[in-house]
Protein backbone atom coordinates (compact mmCIF):
# COMPACT_ATOMS: atom_id res chain seq x y z
CA UNK A 1 0.00 0.00 0.00
CA UNK A 2 2.43 2.73 0.96
CA UNK A 3 4.86 2.15 -2.25
CA UNK A 4 1.00 2.70 -4.08
CA UNK A 5 0.84 5.63 -2.60
CA UNK A 6 4.27 6.83 -2.97
CA UNK A 7 3.82 6.07 -6.76
CA UNK A 8 0.72 7.94 -7.19
CA UNK A 9 1.90 10.93 -5.21
CA UNK A 10 5.21 10.96 -7.70
CA UNK A 11 2.43 10.77 -10.35
CA UNK A 12 0.92 13.98 -9.28
CA UNK A 13 4.32 15.66 -10.31
CA UNK A 14 3.96 15.57 -14.25
CA UNK A 15 0.10 16.02 -14.10
CA UNK A 16 0.72 19.06 -11.67
CA UNK A 17 2.91 20.76 -13.99
CA UNK A 18 0.76 19.78 -17.04
CA UNK A 19 -2.31 21.42 -15.08
CA UNK A 20 0.61 24.57 -14.87
CA UNK A 21 1.06 24.93 -18.25
CA UNK A 22 -2.49 24.85 -19.52
CA UNK A 23 -3.65 27.29 -16.88
CA UNK A 24 -0.40 29.99 -17.47
CA UNK A 25 -1.65 29.28 -21.56
CA UNK A 26 -5.31 29.31 -21.55
CA UNK A 27 -5.42 32.97 -19.01
CA UNK A 28 -2.89 34.58 -21.55
CA UNK A 29 -5.31 33.87 -24.55
CA UNK A 30 -7.83 35.59 -23.04
CA UNK A 31 -8.29 39.62 -24.54
CA UNK A 32 -6.86 41.94 -21.63
CA UNK A 33 -4.16 41.41 -19.16
CA UNK A 34 -3.81 42.75 -15.65
CA UNK A 35 -3.06 46.04 -16.59
CA UNK A 36 -5.99 46.73 -19.16
CA UNK A 37 -8.17 45.61 -16.18
CA UNK A 38 -6.57 47.86 -14.05
CA UNK A 39 -6.57 50.47 -16.57
CA UNK A 40 -10.54 49.98 -16.96
CA UNK A 41 -11.32 50.47 -13.65
CA UNK A 42 -9.21 53.98 -13.76
CA UNK A 43 -11.62 54.83 -16.53
CA UNK A 44 -9.73 54.10 -19.20
CA UNK A 45 -6.07 54.36 -20.53
CA UNK A 46 -6.51 57.99 -21.68
CA UNK A 47 -6.66 58.67 -17.53
CA UNK A 48 -2.87 58.17 -17.54
CA UNK A 49 0.22 58.25 -19.50
CA UNK A 50 1.85 55.96 -21.71
CA UNK A 51 4.90 55.69 -19.65
CA UNK A 52 3.06 54.98 -16.62
CA UNK A 53 1.83 52.08 -18.49
CA UNK A 54 4.83 50.40 -19.11
CA UNK A 55 6.69 50.73 -15.71
CA UNK A 56 3.18 49.02 -14.43
CA UNK A 57 3.94 46.18 -16.82
CA UNK A 58 7.61 45.77 -16.22
CA UNK A 59 7.13 45.70 -12.70
CA UNK A 60 4.43 42.67 -13.34
CA UNK A 61 6.44 41.27 -15.38
CA UNK A 62 4.73 40.97 -18.36
CA UNK A 63 7.00 43.17 -20.87
CA UNK A 64 8.79 39.85 -21.07
CA UNK A 65 8.71 37.00 -23.61
CA UNK A 66 6.12 34.35 -21.89
CA UNK A 67 8.27 31.50 -21.96
CA UNK A 68 10.53 33.85 -19.60
CA UNK A 69 7.23 34.25 -17.39
CA UNK A 70 6.43 30.95 -17.35
CA UNK A 71 9.85 29.69 -16.25
CA UNK A 72 10.29 32.21 -13.39
CA UNK A 73 6.52 31.88 -12.28
CA UNK A 74 7.50 27.61 -12.28
CA UNK A 75 10.50 28.29 -10.04
CA UNK A 76 8.63 30.48 -7.79
CA UNK A 77 5.72 27.53 -7.35
CA UNK A 78 8.69 24.44 -7.08
CA UNK A 79 9.82 27.43 -3.56
CA UNK A 80 6.05 26.99 -2.57
CA UNK A 81 5.60 30.94 -3.75
CA UNK A 82 2.01 31.02 -5.93
CA UNK A 83 2.99 35.06 -6.58
CA UNK A 84 1.62 38.28 -5.38
CA UNK A 85 -2.37 38.74 -6.73
CA UNK A 86 -2.59 41.63 -9.20
CA UNK A 87 -5.77 42.83 -7.96
CA UNK A 88 -5.60 42.21 -4.20
CA UNK A 89 -2.15 43.24 -3.94
CA UNK A 90 -1.74 40.20 -1.62
CA UNK A 91 0.25 36.45 -1.72
CA UNK A 92 -1.73 34.11 -3.59
CA UNK A 93 -1.23 30.98 -1.06
CA UNK A 94 -2.47 33.51 2.14
CA UNK A 95 -5.60 34.10 -0.04
CA UNK A 96 -5.84 30.57 -0.71
CA UNK A 97 -5.05 29.35 2.68
CA UNK A 98 -8.00 32.23 3.57
CA UNK A 99 -10.58 31.04 0.91
CA UNK A 100 -10.07 26.99 0.79
CA UNK A 101 -11.64 26.19 3.62
CA UNK A 102 -14.83 27.21 3.12
CA UNK A 103 -15.21 25.56 -0.29
CA UNK A 104 -13.73 22.38 1.45
CA UNK A 105 -16.80 22.72 4.09
CA UNK A 106 -19.83 23.14 0.91
CA UNK A 107 -17.72 20.31 -1.10
CA UNK A 108 -18.11 18.19 2.18
CA UNK A 109 -21.18 19.35 3.67
CA UNK A 110 -23.11 18.83 0.10
CA UNK A 111 -21.43 15.09 -0.89
CA UNK A 112 -22.56 14.40 3.10
CA UNK A 113 -26.15 15.81 1.68
CA UNK A 114 -25.60 13.49 -1.29
CA UNK A 115 -24.59 10.22 0.40
CA UNK A 116 -27.37 10.43 3.16
CA UNK A 117 -30.20 10.52 0.14
CA UNK A 118 -28.60 8.55 -2.71
CA UNK A 119 -27.28 5.79 -1.10
CA UNK A 120 -30.84 4.66 0.65
CA UNK A 121 -33.18 5.65 -1.79
CA UNK A 122 -30.57 3.57 -4.91
CA UNK A 123 -30.88 0.71 -2.49
CA UNK A 124 -34.70 0.92 -1.93
CA UNK A 125 -35.17 1.43 -5.52
CA UNK A 126 -33.02 -1.67 -6.08
CA UNK A 127 -35.09 -3.82 -3.95
CA UNK A 128 -38.16 -3.06 -5.04
CA UNK A 129 -37.43 -2.92 -9.27
CA UNK A 130 -39.92 -2.73 -11.84
CA UNK A 131 -42.34 -1.34 -8.73
CA UNK A 132 -44.08 2.47 -8.37
CA UNK A 133 -41.15 2.71 -5.80
CA UNK A 134 -38.36 2.11 -8.49
CA UNK A 135 -40.38 4.10 -10.87
CA UNK A 136 -40.85 7.29 -9.10
CA UNK A 137 -37.28 7.14 -7.53
CA UNK A 138 -35.92 6.43 -11.16
CA UNK A 139 -37.80 9.78 -12.14
CA UNK A 140 -37.38 12.06 -9.67
CA UNK A 141 -33.34 11.57 -9.93
CA UNK A 142 -33.60 12.34 -13.60
CA UNK A 143 -35.30 15.51 -12.89
CA UNK A 144 -33.05 16.32 -10.29
CA UNK A 145 -29.68 15.67 -12.06
CA UNK A 146 -30.83 17.83 -15.17
CA UNK A 147 -32.64 20.74 -12.73
CA UNK A 148 -29.83 24.07 -12.71
CA UNK A 149 -28.43 24.22 -9.12
CA UNK A 150 -29.04 28.36 -9.63
CA UNK A 151 -32.59 27.67 -10.50
CA UNK A 152 -32.98 24.95 -7.04
CA UNK A 153 -30.91 27.34 -5.12
CA UNK A 154 -33.23 30.11 -5.52
CA UNK A 155 -36.32 28.28 -5.23
CA UNK A 156 -34.84 27.01 -1.76
CA UNK A 157 -33.90 30.90 -0.97
CA UNK A 158 -37.31 32.06 -1.93
CA UNK A 159 -39.01 29.36 0.39
CA UNK A 160 -36.68 28.64 3.20
CA UNK A 161 -35.07 32.32 3.79
CA UNK A 162 -37.59 34.76 2.24
CA UNK A 163 -40.86 33.53 3.03
CA UNK A 164 -40.20 30.99 6.58
CA UNK A 165 -37.04 32.64 7.55
CA UNK A 166 -34.95 29.43 8.37
CA UNK A 167 -32.03 29.99 7.14
CA UNK A 168 -29.72 33.32 6.20
CA UNK A 169 -29.40 34.01 2.07
CA UNK A 170 -25.88 35.69 1.60
CA UNK A 171 -22.49 34.91 3.37
CA UNK A 172 -20.73 32.18 5.36
CA UNK A 173 -21.87 33.59 9.19
CA UNK A 174 -19.79 34.38 12.38
CA UNK A 175 -16.65 32.10 13.33
CA UNK A 176 -18.68 29.90 15.31
CA UNK A 177 -19.98 26.18 14.65
CA UNK A 178 -23.70 26.92 14.69
CA UNK A 179 -23.83 30.16 12.16
CA UNK A 180 -21.36 28.59 10.02
CA UNK A 181 -23.59 25.26 9.89
CA UNK A 182 -26.85 27.74 9.56
CA UNK A 183 -25.53 29.23 6.31
CA UNK A 184 -23.80 26.22 5.24
CA UNK A 185 -27.47 24.25 4.88
CA UNK A 186 -29.23 25.77 1.75
CA UNK A 187 -25.58 25.74 -0.27
CA UNK A 188 -24.97 22.16 0.40
CA UNK A 189 -28.75 21.21 -0.08
CA UNK A 190 -28.16 23.08 -3.79
CA UNK A 191 -24.90 21.68 -4.45
CA UNK A 192 -26.42 18.52 -3.23
CA UNK A 193 -29.38 17.57 -5.01
CA UNK A 194 -27.66 16.90 -8.52
CA UNK A 195 -24.96 14.59 -6.72
CA UNK A 196 -27.66 12.59 -4.66
CA UNK A 197 -29.78 12.21 -8.62
CA UNK A 198 -26.14 10.23 -9.96
CA UNK A 199 -25.74 8.51 -6.40
CA UNK A 200 -29.14 6.96 -6.89
CA UNK A 201 -28.66 5.73 -10.32
CA UNK A 202 -25.60 4.10 -9.83
CA UNK A 203 -26.62 2.65 -6.23
CA UNK A 204 -29.10 1.17 -7.72
CA UNK A 205 -27.45 -0.01 -10.77
CA UNK A 206 -24.79 -1.94 -9.10
CA UNK A 207 -27.52 -3.21 -6.17
CA UNK A 208 -29.20 -4.62 -9.34
CA UNK A 209 -26.30 -6.08 -10.97
CA UNK A 210 -25.22 -7.87 -6.86
CA UNK A 211 -28.64 -8.69 -5.53
CA UNK A 212 -28.63 -11.45 -8.81
CA UNK A 213 -25.34 -13.26 -8.36
CA UNK A 214 -25.49 -16.54 -6.73
CA UNK A 215 -24.43 -15.79 -2.78
CA UNK A 216 -27.11 -13.90 -2.86
CA UNK A 217 -29.35 -16.50 -3.68
CA UNK A 218 -27.97 -18.66 -1.41
CA UNK A 219 -28.35 -16.53 1.37
CA UNK A 220 -31.98 -15.96 0.91
CA UNK A 221 -32.49 -19.74 0.19
CA UNK A 222 -31.45 -19.93 3.98
CA UNK A 223 -33.66 -17.74 5.06
CA UNK A 224 -31.82 -14.75 5.51
CA UNK A 225 -34.29 -11.75 6.00
CA UNK A 226 -34.22 -9.39 2.72
CA UNK A 227 -33.06 -6.09 4.85
CA UNK A 228 -30.01 -7.86 5.90
CA UNK A 229 -29.45 -9.52 2.42
CA UNK A 230 -29.69 -6.20 1.74
CA UNK A 231 -27.21 -4.60 4.45
CA UNK A 232 -24.88 -6.72 4.99
CA UNK A 233 -24.35 -9.37 1.87
CA UNK A 234 -24.91 -7.07 -1.10
CA UNK A 235 -24.38 -3.47 0.27
CA UNK A 236 -20.41 -4.08 0.32
CA UNK A 237 -19.67 -5.23 -3.00
CA UNK A 238 -22.29 -2.85 -4.67
CA UNK A 239 -20.49 -0.16 -2.95
CA UNK A 240 -16.77 -0.16 -5.03
CA UNK A 241 -18.58 1.66 -8.03
CA UNK A 242 -20.62 3.84 -5.94
CA UNK A 243 -17.29 4.89 -4.33
CA UNK A 244 -15.76 5.77 -7.41
CA UNK A 245 -19.12 8.43 -8.10
CA UNK A 246 -18.70 9.71 -4.77
CA UNK A 247 -14.81 10.39 -5.42
CA UNK A 248 -15.70 11.70 -9.07
CA UNK A 249 -18.96 13.77 -7.45
CA UNK A 250 -16.89 15.31 -4.68
CA UNK A 251 -14.36 16.34 -7.20
CA UNK A 252 -16.83 18.09 -9.51
CA UNK A 253 -18.38 19.62 -6.13
CA UNK A 254 -15.06 21.71 -5.58
CA UNK A 255 -14.64 22.45 -8.97
CA UNK A 256 -17.99 23.31 -9.67
CA UNK A 257 -19.16 25.72 -6.35
CA UNK A 258 -18.48 28.87 -7.65
CA UNK A 259 -21.89 29.33 -9.41
CA UNK A 260 -23.59 27.94 -5.63
CA UNK A 261 -20.82 30.51 -3.95
CA UNK A 262 -21.62 33.04 -6.15
CA UNK A 263 -25.62 32.67 -5.59
CA UNK A 264 -25.65 32.64 -2.02
CA UNK A 265 -22.46 35.36 -1.86
CA UNK A 266 -19.72 33.00 0.34
CA UNK A 267 -16.68 33.57 -0.14
CA UNK A 268 -14.76 30.28 -1.54
CA UNK A 269 -12.16 29.42 -4.11
CA UNK A 270 -15.23 29.19 -6.67
CA UNK A 271 -16.50 32.43 -6.54
CA UNK A 272 -12.39 33.38 -6.08
CA UNK A 273 -11.28 32.21 -9.74
CA UNK A 274 -14.44 33.78 -10.93
CA UNK A 275 -12.99 36.98 -9.83
CA UNK A 276 -9.65 36.39 -11.07
CA UNK A 277 -10.46 35.50 -14.34
CA UNK A 278 -13.17 38.79 -14.46
CA UNK A 279 -9.69 40.73 -13.74
CA UNK A 280 -7.97 38.89 -15.67
CA UNK A 281 -5.33 38.27 -12.79
CA UNK A 282 -3.12 35.48 -13.72
CA UNK A 283 -1.59 35.05 -10.59
CA UNK A 284 -4.63 34.39 -8.54
CA UNK A 285 -6.25 32.67 -11.53
CA UNK A 286 -3.09 30.11 -11.97
CA UNK A 287 -2.86 29.91 -7.99
CA UNK A 288 -6.94 28.47 -8.03
CA UNK A 289 -6.79 25.92 -11.08
CA UNK A 290 -4.00 24.39 -9.39
CA UNK A 291 -5.32 24.07 -5.87
CA UNK A 292 -8.67 22.67 -7.59
CA UNK A 293 -6.47 20.42 -10.07
CA UNK A 294 -4.50 19.14 -6.44
CA UNK A 295 -7.62 18.79 -4.89
CA UNK A 296 -9.35 16.27 -7.77
CA UNK A 297 -6.02 14.15 -7.53
CA UNK A 298 -6.26 13.74 -3.85
CA UNK A 299 -9.49 12.89 -3.63
CA UNK A 300 -8.52 10.04 -6.88
CA UNK A 301 -6.40 8.96 -4.42
CA UNK A 302 -8.68 8.65 -1.48
CA UNK A 303 -11.42 6.72 -3.65
CA UNK A 304 -8.34 4.10 -4.76
CA UNK A 305 -7.15 3.65 -1.35
CA UNK A 306 -11.05 2.81 0.02
CA UNK A 307 -11.46 0.42 -2.89
CA UNK A 308 -8.83 -1.60 -0.65
CA UNK A 309 -11.25 -1.33 2.57
CA UNK A 310 -14.25 -2.19 1.08
CA UNK A 311 -12.44 -5.15 -0.95
CA UNK A 312 -9.70 -6.83 0.52
CA UNK A 313 -8.98 -8.82 -2.47
CA UNK A 314 -7.87 -5.88 -4.53
CA UNK A 315 -4.13 -6.05 -4.41
CA UNK A 316 -1.94 -2.72 -5.43
CA UNK A 317 0.63 -2.70 -7.56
Amino acid sequence: MSSYIAGRLLSAIPFLLFVLVLAFVLIRATPGDPVSAYMARLGGESAVSEEFIQNLRAELGLDQPGIVQFFRYAQRVLQGDLGVSFSKNRPALTIVRQQLPFTVHLALASITVAVLIGIPVGIMAARRRGKPVDYISSSVAVFAYSMPNFWFGLILISIFSVQLGWFPVLGVGQPTLGSRLEHLVLPAITLGLSQAAYIVRMTRSAMVDVLSEDYIRTARSKGVAELRVAYKHAIRNALIPVVTVIGLTLGRALGGSAVVEILFGRIGMGSLLVESITQRDYVMTQAGVLVFAAGVFVVNLLVDITYGLLNPRIRYS
